[in-house]
C-alpha cells in the first residue's frame, strides 16, 4: 500500500510512519521543514518533501492519505486529497484503527503521558512481551525512536487529549494519571474536558480496565460523579502515593522527581494489570534511563570549566513548577539558570496567572524568558495581540527574570555563562536546539 502524510515531522505522525515502514508500506511525506525526525524517516526508505506543501508531492496511485491534526484545510495536498476521492485520515483517526487490531493499552492526562508510555512499554519488553509502541517522545530503549514494532498482541500508545483525539481510540486499558485544565482554545473550561475525558473512558468494552491516580482531584469527580460512567461496565484499579510501593520506586528510580515516582506507580499498575511479575516490573524501573527532553541531562566542557544542561519538555504550569522543584531538588546548593520557552499564544493567554505565580515562587538563580513559540495552524484569532513573553514577565516582577528575544540568547549565554553550574533549557518548542550551543564553544 502506498501511504502518503502531510506533516509528517510530527512527534506523533512520524511514528505511525515508521510503523508502516516495518510493516512494508510505501510512504511519503511532507512538511514545511527539515528536522531529525524528517531525516531519519528519509534513511528509512520515506520519500520526504520539504517546503510549501505542494498537491504534486501526491501520486496518482497513493492508496491512503494520513495528515497532522496542524494541517489546515485549504492545505493544498488535503484538498487534492479530498478532490480525487483518495482514502484520508487523520493522525488520531488512523491509530484509532490500530487500536481496534491490537491488545492496546492507552496513556492518557494532562502530565506524564510520554514517561509514563515509556516505562510501561520499556516493562513489556523487559516481560518478553514485545510490544508495539507509538509515544509522543524518542526513547533510547527503543534505539531513540518514538515508535516500536513488536510481534506481539500489544500495542502501547500515548492517548492525546488535544482536539479530543483520544475519542478516536479503543483500548482495552487506559491508564489516567491526571487531569486539569489544558488546551483551552478548544475545551473552553474544565467542566467541557471532564465530559470528554468521561466519554473516552467509556470506550473501554466490558472486560476493559481503567487505571486512576486516586490522588488527583478532577479524576476523583469523574469517578464520583452520578452521570459520568456506565454501572457495572469494566474494572477500576487505583494507584496512589501513599502506597507502600512508593518508597522502594523513590530509591530504586534513577530519573529525579516526585512526578517520576508517580508515573512509575502508573505503569507498576499496568504491568500488574496484565499479571506481569512486580520483580520484572521493578527492575525495569530501576534500569529506566528517562526519555527525550524529560529532564534529560548533558554536560558542555569548555576547556577546565563543566556546565550541566538539563533539556525538559515542560509547558503547561504544573509541568513548569514540577520541573523547576526537580531542579532544585537534585541541585540544592549549585547556582541555576533557566530559559523558557512558552508554547503557544492560547495556552500563555489562558494560563498568564498560573504562569506568573509559578516563576514568582521558583527558587532558580536567574530566569530567562524568550519569545512564545508560534504552532502553526493552532491559534485562534488575534490572540497574538494579547499575551507576549514582555506582558508575562512584566507581570513576575522579579529582578531574576528576564525578557530576552530568542535570537539574543546566544549571546547572553556566551557573556554569563561561567557564573553558573547548572542551565535548564525548558518548552515545547524548538528552544531545546540550543543545547548543542555551538556558538559558544570557546
Amino acid at each position: 500500500m502506498k501511504i502518503h502524510f502531510i506533516g509528517i515531522g510530527g512527534i506523533g505522525v512520524s511514528a505511525l510512519a515508521q510503523y508502516y515502514l516495518a510493516k512494508g508500506h510505501q510512504i511519503s511525506g511532507s512538511d514545511l521543514v527539515s528536522s531529525e525526525i524528517t531525516e531519519t524517516l528519509k534513511k528509512l526508505g520515506a520519500k520526504i518533501y520539504i517546503g510549501k506543501h505542494n498537491a504534486k508531492n501526491l501520486s496518482k496511485n497513493v492508496d491512503l492519505v494520513i495528515y497532522s491534526p496542524a494541517v489546515l484545510k485549504d492545505n493544498s495536498e488535503f484538498v487534492k486529497c479530498q478532490m480525487s476521492h483518495i482514502k484520508c485520515q487523520s493522525y488520531p483517526e488512523a491509530l484509532g484503527e490500530l487500536t481496534k487490531q491490537y491488545y492496546t493499552i492507552a496513556v492518557s492526562g494532562t502530565h506524564g503521558k510520554s514517561t509514563t508510555t515509556t516505562m510501561t512499554a520499556f516493562i513489556l519488553k523487559e516481560a518478553g512481551l514485545d510490544p508495539t509502541v507509538i509515544v509522543g517522545t524518542k526513547f533510547g530503549e527503543f534505539n531513540g525512536s518514538n515508535c516500536r514494532v513488536g510481534k506481539s498482541q500489544y500495542l502501547v500508545i500515548e492517548a492525546c487529549e488535544h482536539l479530543a483525539s483520544f475519542l478516536n481510540y479503543w483500548p482495552k486499558i487506559i491508564v489516567l494519571t491526571n487531569i486539569e485544565k489544558d488546551h483551552l482554545d478548544y475545551y473552553k473550561n474544565l467542566k467541557n474536558i471532564l465530559k470528554t475525558f468521561k466519554e473516552y473512558i467509556n470506550h473501554l468494552p466490558k472486560e476493559g480496565i481503567l487505571i486512576t491516580n486516586r490522588d488527583d482531584r478532577n479524576i476523583l469527580k469523574i469517578l464520583n460523579s452520578k452521570f459520568a460512567l456506565r454501572p457495572a461496565k469494566f474494572k477500576i484499579l487505583k494507584y496512589s502515593f501513599k502506597q507502600p510501593e512508593t518508597k522502594k520506586l523513590k530509591r530504586i528510580l534513577k530519573v529525579p522527581g516526585e512526578h517520576n515516582v508517580f508515573n512509575a506507580l502508573a505503569a507498576l499498575a499496568a504491568a500488574r494489570a496484565i499479571k506481569i511479575p512486580d520483580k520484572v516490573s521493578f527492575k525495569a524501573l530501576s534500569e529506566y534511563k528517562g526519555s527525550w527532553r524529560r529532564f534529560e541531562e548533558k554536560e558542555l566542557k569548555i576547556k577546565s570549566y563543566k556546565l550541566k544542561i538539563i533539556s525538559d519538555y515542560a509547558h503547561h504550569p504544573t509541568e513548569v513548577r514540577v520541573t523547576l522543584k526537580t531542579a532544585r531538588e537534585k541541585y540544592p546548593n549549585k547556582k541555576i539558570w533557566c530559559i523558557f520557552q512558552p508554547h503557544q499564544y492560547q495556552r500563555t493567554f489562558y494560563l498568564f496567572k498560573d504562569f506568573v505565580k509559578i516563576f514568582k515562587q521558583s527558587s532558580i538563580d536567574k530566569i530567562i524568558i524568550t519569545d512564545i513559540y508560534d504552532v502553526a495552524g493552532r491559534e485562534e484569532g488575534n490572540i497574538k495581540n494579547k499575551v507576549n513573553s514582555k506582558k508575562l514577565v512584566k507581570a513576575i516582577k522579579k529582578n531574576n527574570v528576564i525578557y530576552l528575544p530568542k535570537e539574543n540568547v546566544l549571546g547572553y549565554l556566551k557573556k554569563n555563562l561561567f557564573n553558573y553550574d547548572i542551565l535548564l533549557i525548558m518548552g515545547a518548542g524548538d528552544i531545546y536546539k540550543l543545547i548543542n550551543f555551538p556558538q559558544i564553544e570557546v
